[in-house]
C-alpha cells in the first residue's frame, strides 16, 4: 500500500463545500474531502449519514445544491468528467435471466465505449471465470457484488467507487471481497470504499473520513482520525500502590492528565505484578507523569500504551460517545 500521509501525490478526488438538500431535508451539508492517487479511502458513517447521496454526487447521478466536485482535476458535471472513474452505489441490479457475460456486454454496449469491453478480463479479476454462462438469478449474494465489480471495472477506470460492497455477505463472501479490494488496490487503483463496518475499514484503509448527519466529523490516517477522537493518548500503567500514585497525581499533576484505578495487576503486560491505573494525557505523553510518580516515591512497574480504538472514535463521534 501507498503512504499513508498523502504528501507528493496527485488529488484524484476533491469534494469542495459540496451540499444537497431535498426539500427542506439537508442530506449532506458544507462536505470537503480529498483523496489522492493510491488510496484506499475509508468513508465510514452510520445508516442515513449522507453516505449514498454523496456517493451519487461523485458519480454525477445527481447534482449539488451547492460546492463542487471534482475527479483527475475536472468538473464532475462538465465534458470528461466522468472520464476514469467507475464505481456502483447501493446494489447494482442485473437481469437473472441472462448470464453474468450478457449482462456485462449490455453494460458496455450502454456505455458507448470505442474500445472492445474487456469481459475476460474483469471475469477473471473477479473470479467468476466458469460461471459467466450460468443465469445470474442462480447467483449468491457474494457473486452478484463480484459482478457488480466487474461491471464498474469494464470501464478500465483508475479510480473505483464501492458503496457497501459486503453488505449483506456471509463472513465468507466478505473475505472474498476483501481480497479482491487488497488485490485491486495491489495493481494500482485508487479506490474510495463506503462502509459502516468498523473492521472493514481498519484492515483496508490507508485514509479515512467519519461522515454523520451530512457533515464531516474527521478525516485523516487512521492514527490521526483516532488520534484526534479527543487529543488524548492512553495507557495502563503498573505502580506499587495505586492509592500512592492517584493521590500523587492528584496534588502534583498537570491539568488534563485523567487517571482512573483499575485493581490488581499480574504480570501479563510483561512486567512485575502490581495494581493498575488507566491514564489518559495529552499530545506530551506518559513522560511528566511517570516522572511525577517516580518523585513522590511511587514505584512504577510497568506502563504500556493503549491501541487507538476506531470504533470509540466512531461512537463518540456519531452518538456522543454513547453506546
Amino acid at each position: 500500500m501507498t503512504n499513508t500521509d498523502g504528501a507528493g501525490r496527485e488529488p484524484v478526488l476533491e469534494v469542495r463545500g459540496l451540499t444537497k438538500k431535498f426539500g427542506d431535508f439537508v442530506a449532506v451539508e458544507d462536505l470537503s474531502l480529498m483523496v489522492r492517487r493510491g488510496d484506499v479511502y475509508g468513508f465510514l458513517g452510520p445508516n442515513g449519514s449522507g453516505k449514498s447521496t454523496t456517493i451519487r454526487t461523485i458519480l454525477g447521478l445527481i447534482k449539488p445544491t451547492s460546492g463542487e466536485v471534482r475527479v483527475f482535476g475536472r468538473p464532475v458535471g462538465g465534458p470528461g468528467g466522468r472520464e476514469g472513474m467507475a464505481g456502483f452505489v447501493d446494489s447494482p441490479g442485473f437481469y437473472g435471466y441472462l448470464s453474468a457475460r450478457d449482462n456485462l456486454k449490455l453494460l458496455a454496449a450502454a456505455d458507448k465505449r470505442k474500445k472492445d469491453p474487456p469481459l475476460l478480463r474483469v471475469l477473471e479479476t473477479v473470479g467468476l471465470v466458469g460461471r459467466e454462462q450460468d443465469k445470474v438469478k442462480t447467483y449468491s449474494t457474494g457473486m452478484k457484488q463480484r459482478l457488480a465489480i466487474a461491471a464498474a471495472l469494464l470501464r478500465e477506470p483508475e479510480f473505483l467507487i464501492l458503496d457497501e460492497p459486503t453488505n449483506g455477505l456471509d463472513p465468507g463472501g466478505m473475505r472474498d471481497i476483501r481480497a479482491l479490494i487488497r488485490r485491486l488496490a495491489d495493481d494500482g487503483l485508487t479506490i474510495f470504499l463506503s462502509s459502516h463496518l468498523l473492521v472493514e475499514i481498519e484492515q483496508l484503509c490507508n485514509r479515512v473520513s467519519v461522515i454523520g448527519r451530512g457533515r464531516l466529523l474527521a478525516e485523516g490516517t487512521l492514527a490521526e482520525v483516532v488520534r484526534g477522537g479527543n487529543g488524548h493518548l492512553s495507557y495502563r500503567l503498573v505502580v506499587g500502590d495505586a492509592q500512592q500514585a492517584l493521590r500523587v497525581l492528584g496534588d502534583n499533576s498537570a491539568s488534563g492528565v485523567e487517571a482512573s484505578r483499575l485493581g490488581k495487576e499480574t504480570d501479563r503486560l510483561g512486567g512485575m505484578a502490581g495494581e493498575e491505573i488507566r491514564l489518559s494525557v495529552g499530545q506530551e505523553g506518559a513522560g511528566p507523569v511517570v516522572r511525577e510518580l517516580v518523585a513522590g516515591g511511587v514505584e512504577v512497574r510497568a506502563l504500556v500504551p493503549v491501541r487507538p480504538n476506531l470504533e470509540d472514535l466512531f461512537l463518540e463521534l456519531t452518538e456522543g460517545g454513547k453506546r
